[in-house]
This record gives structure tokens, sequence and C-alpha cells, in this order.
């Protein structure tokens, strides 16, 4: 066992753990304002998460105004709004900019650099980071507290320290491969943190196919279709655009924006049923003529592919989810094109999520900087904290904005100190 040297007494100096982009913003802060900040990390190196989400493509913020990007937040846009009024979508492509690395918006409103990938970022990142003195050590998982010090499993076995302040940046409970275990729940709980349970967001979801649908479609994308669900409330909510079909049920972008009403559903109900629109360009009435067309003697599958364009695996959908009665009536066969019941029955597992939702309570804080009530000095940033999104830039504009807060709310408790 080790024990990491002092700094002077003189010297202000802050811990952070956690090298994913709230605690890098966090570290940022904190090192501009000129605290010494020793970052520790269970993984070999830092932004393992930040650089897998950018392959395909590094989605950095959203252009949409800015009242719209904060409704994505649903039920604690309030609180997120606070952290964006410090770092708004904006700011953060300027900051981005004063990095040496350009951004453009894309069609969608998705916002890039401009060569699409995160590692040129996060080396620049990096490298201002160390040129303010910020010091990184790799491989250092944090077991919680000792007599009042972080108690860190290292390579060459324990290692004890001690800060002023502590910004945790741990991550939620997704893509555990990467560092994001949830580990460091009991390490709160255990505290008297209050803590809302970890649950997956941005997630696929399993549904009942019969082996005949799964053999033939699994990987089939559905493109230019509608999904609707009915959330907590009772209101409908209507997404378009694409997913895909797996060999236990679906995902994609079209899922994921609805995934937190869908996964809130079955929770309370054990099952959710969402209606997908397979012609979300026709209108009801046009289906319905089409499908009532006389046909003559072509099957019907063949009269909607030769009508509507539907074949495939939009197709199958018919055939899976409805009975030989339903597909056989034009009238209800029409309703069904425009929305298709399919019943889910779970999430799939919280690990293969982009993301997860719950952790630490907005309660548990005092004010937005993230200081735990509990436990006076330590602040809590990013993913860890019981907010969620879809994706879109949306993630990580929050853990930006959160890891910024976290870092004032540090140097404010070290300014009291002074």
């Amino acid at each position: 066992m080790s024990t990491h040297p002092q700094t002077p007494d003189s010297a202000r100096r802050a811990i952070v753990i956690g090298g994913g982009p709230a605690g890098l913003m966090a570290a940022e802060i904190l090192s501009a304002g000129g605290v010494q900040v020793d970052l520790y990390d269970a993984m070999p190196s830092v932004g393992r998460k930040f650089l897998l989400a950018g392959k395909g493509g590094m989605n950095i913020t959203h252009s949409e105004d800015f009242d719209a990007f904060a409704g994505r937040y649903g039920k604690r846009r309030a609180e997120v709004e606070a952290w964006l009024a410090g770092f708004s979508p904006q700011q953060v492509r300027e900051w981005i900019h004063g990095l040496g690395v350009d951004t453009f918006v894309g069609s969608s409103g998705r916002v890039f650099p401009t060569d699409m990938k995160a590692a040129p970022l996060l080396r620049a990142w990096l490298h201002r980071l160390r040129e303010n003195g910020v010091r990184f050590h790799m491989r250092h998982r944090w077991l919680g507290w000792r007599e009042g010090q972080l108690v860190f499993a290292t390579p060459d076995g324990e290692r004890l320290d001690a800060a002023d302040a502590t910004v945790l940046a741990l991550g939620g409970a997704s893509w555990a491969r990467l560092g994001s275990d949830g580990a460091w729940v009991p390490l709160l709980s255990e505290k008297g943190v209050e803590l809302a349970p970890l649950v997956p967001m941005n997630c696929g979801f399993d549904t009942d196919w019969s082996a005949h649908f799964s053999s033939r479609h699994a990987g089939a994308p559905l493109t230019t279709v509608g999904l609707a669900v009915q959330d907590a409330d009772g209101h409908g909510l209507y997404r378009k655009g694409q997913f895909v079909v797996t060999a236990t049920g679906i995902e994609g972008s079209l899922v994921y924006a609805l995934s937190a009403h869908i996964r809130d559903r079955i929770l309370r109900d054990g099952e959710a049923t969402v209606w997908i629109d397979l012609l979300p360009d026709h209108d009801a009435a046009r289906v319905l003529a089409e499908v009532t067309h006389p046909r003559g003697t072509r099957s019907m599958s063949s009269h909607l592919q030769s009508r509507l364009g539907i074949k495939g695996v939009k197709s199958g959908l018919l055939h899976e989810c409805l009975s030989k009665d339903e597909y056989a009536d034009p009238a209800r066969l029409a309703r069904a094109i425009k929305a298709l019941p399919l019943k889910l029955v779970r999430p799939r597992p919280i690990d293969e999520a982009i993301s997860s939702g719950g952790g630490v309570r907005f309660e548990a804080l005092v004010g937005q900087a993230g200081m735990l009530r509990a436990l006076p000095g330590v602040f809590v940033a990013g993913e860890m904290v019981d907010w969620e999104a879809p994706t879109g830039g949306y993630l990580l504009t929050a853990c930006f904005g959160s890891g910024r807060a976290a870092g004032r709310g540090a140097l404010d408790w070290l300014g009291r100190e002074d």
C-alpha cells in the first residue's frame, strides 16, 4: 500500500475520479482556476467510451434552438438547463474550435467535428490539460473511502490519497468494458447518498418473435417508418425515422428516441405496446384506397408490393403481428399498415445500452454544482447523476455542462476553505 505524496499545505488540490467528458471538463475548470488536479481512472487510458461513441461519427451537440434542445431532457429539464446555461450548445462548439478542431452542422442538425473523428479532439484536449498541470493516474480503480482518504486499487497494490475537494465522474452502467460499470453505487449508498436505480436508456427491446420471422428478418432495417407509444401519463408520442429488427426484438435510432417511455411502461405494466407506421408518408385514406383496389388473382402480398411497395421485412411484420383474419380483412389490414401493434416485453440488458438513467438524485445535491449533501466537498458529474437524454449530441453536451458545474462548485468550495 502506498500513499500519494501530498502537495504543500498552501497549494489547493483536487482529485477527479473518472476520465470521461464530465471528469475531464471538471479537471479543466479546476486547473484553469489554479488548482492542482490529480485525475484517476480505472482504465488504461481516458475517454474510452468517448472514442468508441465517435467511431461512427463524433456527434458533439445539436444546432436546434435552445428551447427545443432543453426539452430533450424530459422530467429533469430544469436541472439540466441550469448546466446548459453555463455551457450552451453554441459554447460547446466555440470550445471545440478553441482546441483547433472545426465543426459543421449535418443535415439532421447534429454537430460534428469536420473530420467526424473523436481522437483528434481528445488528443488536443488532453494536451491542454497536461499543459495546465493535470496529472493522470491510469489503472487506478476507486474502492471508496478509508479514514477520510480515497482508496484505489492499482497494479502495484492499494493506494491512498486525499485532497481538499473531490469530483466523482464515474459514468452510469452501460458499456462496462469501457469503465462505466456502476460499481460506485454501493460506495455512495453506504454513505447515505440518495440514489435512483440505474436503468437502460437509448436501448433496444425484446419481443416474442416467431422462429420463422426471426430467422428470416433479423438484421433487416426498417427505413422511413413511424413509431408511436403512450407515455406514463397516457399521452401519445410519435417519431419518424428508422430502426432495425434484431433476433430478439427491435433497436436503432427511432427506438432509442422513445426508449425512456417504452422502458417506463414496461416497468409499470410488465409490457409496452408500440405502433409502427409502415408508410408514414401515405395518409390513411390513400392506404385504404390502395389496399381495397381490385387485385384480381394476385395474392395480397403481391398486391401490397405492387400498390404500396410493402415487401421484405415490412411484409413479414404484417404476417407476424396480424392474425389470418385481420390480414384478410382489407379495412383492418389498411389500419394496421398505419398503426401495427407490437408488444415489447423487456429492455435489453443495461450493459448493451448506449447510456443509462438513474443514479445520484438531484435531491441529494446542494444546488446545481453537484455537491453531495451527505459528503461535503465531494461533487458528482455526468451520467452518474439521475438525468437522461436521447442520442443526438444531448448526452455529451449535458456531460460537458455538468462537469463544468461540478468544477466551478469545487472551485467555490476550495475558495471557502482558504
